[in-house]
């Protein structure tokens, strides 16, 4: 019979442990265990959350992609996704704001987002609207108003590959999770950089001080992003999702790149004359 493959019960997991805040009450703002669904009713038929066993003729969760006809066991390959609403950083975020966010990352295809197949969502609890990598369809049913679907792609799910980065850096965005990402080699010439444009020796700023901002610098942009993601939010048409996906490719890197040498100096040097005050 159908089953709940472990990388989504990672997801649900993951999902219920940050937007749950009290697992013991129920609260209208939580993220309930009931809200957060894998397999359907036993009268389901068809469609991602079904396994091999309740699928279809012609089942478009099996028949329009290789990567699910290949992928297809018994285990579903769909994760439903309901009401909830969270403070964090001096912003709410809630699930339709949680879905446009997911929906960007899909847009700009970024690498955690590429085993999703379609999200139905709602971008404000009014309309409808449907993603679908393949372009196949643009609508869902009503029920999307006050829950999120996620499609994954049969062949993902069959590999048990880890389904959780997106949602986690979703969590991180927002402040709900922190980044314990440790600095690797290609940070070190930004590093160098940093160091060289600051003035270390005559100020006394600490290697250690210079690193600690440049750990800061990523969340700071995330938050940026983040705020950027509520107010895209608000309108009625496809832009969310266009803003989001330009915004998903907004790096401390690409940011720094776009910045002149003259000004970056300036910055540096306000910087280490701030540390070391």
């Amino acid at each position: 019979m159908t089953r709940a493959p472990a990388n989504l019960l990672a997801v649900r997991r993951l999902l219920l442990d940050h937007l749950n805040i009290d697992p013991d009450t129920v609260r209208s703002d939580d993220l309930e265990p009931a809200e957060v669904g894998i397999v359907g009713d036993p009268n389901h038929r068809g469609g991602y959350h079904c396994g091999s066993d309740r699928v279809v003729t012609n089942d478009y969760s099996v028949v329009e992609s290789t990567r699910d006809s290949s992928g297809l066991t018994l285990d579903a390959a769909g994760l439903d996704v309901g009401l909830f609403r969270a403070r964090s950083g001096g912003s709410t975020h809630d699930l339709y704001t949680f879905s446009t966010w997911c929906v960007a990352q899909c847009v700009a295809n970024t690498p955690d987002s590429r085993d999703l197949r379609e999200i139905i969502y709602s971008p404000d609890g009014k309309v409808v609207r449907r993603w679908d990598r393949l372009r196949r369809r643009t609508t869902g049913d009503d029920s999307h108003l006050w829950h999120t679907h996620f499609s994954f792609f049969r062949d993902s799910i069959r590999a048990g590959r880890d389904q959780t980065p997106l949602f986690r850096r979703y969590l991180t965005t927002i402040g709900l999770l922190e980044d314990d990402m440790p600095l690797t080699d290609a940070d070190q010439p930004i590093i160098r950089a940093a160091v060289h444009s600051t003035q270390i020796g005559r100020t006394g700023v600490t290697f250690g001080q210079v690193l600690d901002q440049m750990r800061l610098l990523p969340g700071q942009v995330e938050a940026l992003r983040a705020e950027l993601t509520q107010l895209a939010a608000r309108d009625f048409t496809d832009e969310p999702a266009i803003i989001q996906g330009v915004l998903a490719g907004l790096t401390p890197e690409k940011i720094a790149a776009a910045i002149p040498d003259s000004l970056a100096r300036q910055v540096a040097d306000e910087l280490a004359r701030r540390l070391a005050a």
